[in-house]
């Protein structure tokens, strides 16, 4: 993982990432909001699921916590990719659509 702790430092992502498609490929740089974002999305979700009161926010937590190891992984595998050279599309990337 060191080598991605490089990639990271050299983009100035410390904490977090933003991920957009672009074109056909992704986009990943530092978030530039505060982390309220996913908040606010956890929660929608939540709530939509209907939790509420102390498993509202047991959940809310665990939910939270899985957050930035995900986006580190995503930003590794990139990594991987760009440096391996080659073009992946955005059905190999996040499987096709059924």
């Amino acid at each position: 993982m060191a080598a991605a702790g490089s990639f990271l430092a050299e983009r100035k992502i410390m904490n977090e990432a933003e991920c957009i498609l672009k074109d056909d490929g992704i986009l990943i740089r530092p978030v530039r909001m505060g982390g309220s974002q996913f908040a606010e999305n956890i929660l929608e979700d939540l709530i939509a699921q209907g939790y509420s009161g102390k498993e509202l926010l047991e959940k809310f937590k665990e939910q939270s916590k899985k957050i930035r190891p995900a986006v580190v992984q995503l930003i590794v595998e990139a990594h991987e990719i760009a440096k391996s050279g080659k073009a992946t599309s955005l059905d190999e990337l996040f499987g096709a659509e059924d």
